[in-house]
C-alpha cells in the first residue's frame, strides 16, 4: 500500500444513489478520498435492496457493497430544514459535491450548484444525467437498459436475424461514474492551479454515444449505410471474417485477426475459403469455419493458432477466469469487512508508485457518520 494516496485529504460528498454517480465515488475513495454518502433517514440509497441474486451481504445487496465499499454513510431527510442546515456545514467543507437526480430535483432540494457555489465558490460539482439537462428527453427515467435502448447501440451485438441485443451489463451507469471521475479529476487540477471550482456533467446517452466512437464515425462518413451484422458467429457489426465466436468439440473459442488463407490452410478448408472477399463474403466464411471449428477441441485449435500468429482466445466463464490465475497475478481481488460482515470484491484497476490501491472498510451502515452532521468533516 502507498504511504500517500494520491486524493488523500479530498472531502467528497456524495448525494448519488444506484450505480453512475457512486461509481464515480468509489473510484475517487479508491484513490484517497473521503467519501460521505448522504442517505435518506431510514431507507437509504435504493441499491440497498436492489438485489441481482437472492444472496445477501449483512442483509443488504451484493449491489450496494460493490459499488458503496470504502465510504461512509450520513442519514438525512432532504424535506427536512432542520437536516438540511445540518449538511450545509459538510457543504461547506467538501472538496467535491456529486449527485444523480434527475434535472431540477437538487435545485428544489437547495443544493443545485448556484446554490452550493455560494457557500463554497471553489467546489467541484459533478452531474450525471440520463439524457442531460435540456432537450425532448430530458423527463425521461435515465435508466442503463433503456439508454443503451435509445442509443442505438443494441443493434451492433447478435447476429443479422436476432432483434435488438442488450449488453449483459450496466455499461451506460460504469461509463458515466468513468466520465465523471475523468472530468472531477480535471476540475481538481484546475482548482489546485488557478484556484477555481467548477461544474462538470455527463449522461448515460453521452457515454452511450462515445461508447460507438468508431461506428459512429464511420456511418456519419459512410453515407450512412446501415452496419449489416454477420448471419452467424457474430462478434461486431462492421469488421470482416474471420471475426467471431465459434463452437469447438468442447467450448468456443474467439477469433480476431489473422490472414484469412493461412487460417484456411490451419483448418483444412483451402478449397472453401482461400481467395474469398472477407467482406463481402463474410457469411459464407463464418459458415465453414463454424462447421469445421466443431471438429476438435478447443485446446487443439489454439495450439494451431497460436503457432500460426492467428489472433484467438478460448472464450472463458468466471471459474475459468480464476482458475487461470490472472487476477490473483495482478492483485485485483480483495477482502473487505463491516462487523460481521466480510466479502471478496474487485480492486481499482489501476496502480500508483508500482502498487494497487486498496482498503478493507465494506460499504457503510446507513448513518454510520451522523456525527460529521455535528462536527463537520
Amino acid at each position: 500500500m502507498t504511504e500517500l494516496l494520491p486524493l488523500e485529504g479530498l472531502k467528497v460528498l456524495d448525494f448519488s444513489q444506484f450505480l453512475a454517480g457512486p461509481y464515480c465515488a468509489l473510484k475517487l475513495a479508491d484513490l484517497g478520498a473521503d467519501v460521505v454518502k448522504v442517505e435518506r433517514t431510514g431507507l437509504g440509497d435504493l441499491s440497498r435492496y436492489l438485489y441481482l441474486t437472492d444472496t445477501k451481504i449483512g442483509g443488504e445487496s451484493t449491489i450496494f457493497h460493490a459499488i458503496n465499499r470504502n465510504k461512509r454513510s450520513v442519514a438525512v431527510d432532504l424535506k427536512s430544514d432542520e437536516d438540511k442546515a445540518r449538511l450545509q456545514q459538510l457543504v461547506a467543507e467538501a472538496d467535491v459535491i456529486l449527485q444523480n437526480f434527475r434535472p431540477g430535483v437538487m435545485e428544489r432540494l437547495g443544493f443545485g450548484y448556484e446554490a452550493v457555489k455560494k457557500i463554497n465558490p471553489t467546489v467541484v460539482y459533478g452531474t450525471v444525467t440520463g439524457y442531460g439537462a435540456e432537450g425532448p428527453w430530458v423527463d425521461l427515467p435515465g435508466q442503463d437498459l433503456l439508454a443503451q435502448a435509445r442509443s442505438g447501440v443494441m443493434w451492433l451485438s447478435g447476429g443479422q436475424d436476432d432483434g435488438p441485443v442488450a449488453m449483459g451489463l450496466p455499461v451506460a451507469d460504469v461509463l458515466a461514474g468513468s466520465a465523471l471521475a475523468h472530468g472531477v479529476l480535471a476540475l481538481l487540477y484546475r482548482r489546485a492551479t488557478k484556484e477555481i471550482g467548477g461544474y462538470v456533467e455527463t449522461s448515460l446517452i453521452e457515454v452511450l454515444a462515445d461508447l460507438q466512437f468508431e461506428l459512429l464515425t464511420t456511418w456519419f462518413n459512410d453515407g450512412h449505410r446501415t452496419p449489416k451484422r454477420s448471419k452467424n458467429n457474430p462478434a461486431h457489426a462492421y469488421l470482416a471474417a474471420p471475426y467471431g465466436v465459434y463452437e469447438t468439440a468442447d467450448g468456443y473459442i474467439a477469433i480476431a485477426m489473422g490472414k484469412l488463407d493461412l487460417l484456411a490452410e490451419i483448418t483444412d478448408l483451402v478449397s472453401d475459403i482461400a481467395g474469398l472477399d472477407a467482406f463481402k463474403q463474410r457469411d459464407k466464411i463464418k459458415a465453414a469455419l463454424a462447421t469445421q471449428l466443431k471438429t476438435l477441441p478447443s485446446a487443439n485449435w489454439m495450439e494451431k493458432f497460436v503457432a500460426n500468429d492467428i489472433w484467438a482466445a478460448p472464450v472463458m466463464d468466471w471459474d475459468g477466469v480464476i482458475d487461470s490465475g490472472i487476477l490473483q497475478t495482478l492483485d485485483m481481488v480483495q477482502d473487505i469487512r463491516r462487523g460481521d460482515v466480510e466479502m471478496k470484491t474487485t480492486k481499482l484497476p489501476l496502480r500508483i508508485d508500482g502498487i494497487r490501491p486498496a482498503s478493507s472498510r465494506a460499504a457503510p451502515e446507513l448513518g454510520d457518520a451522523n456525527e460529521l452532521l455535528e462536527t463537520g468533516w
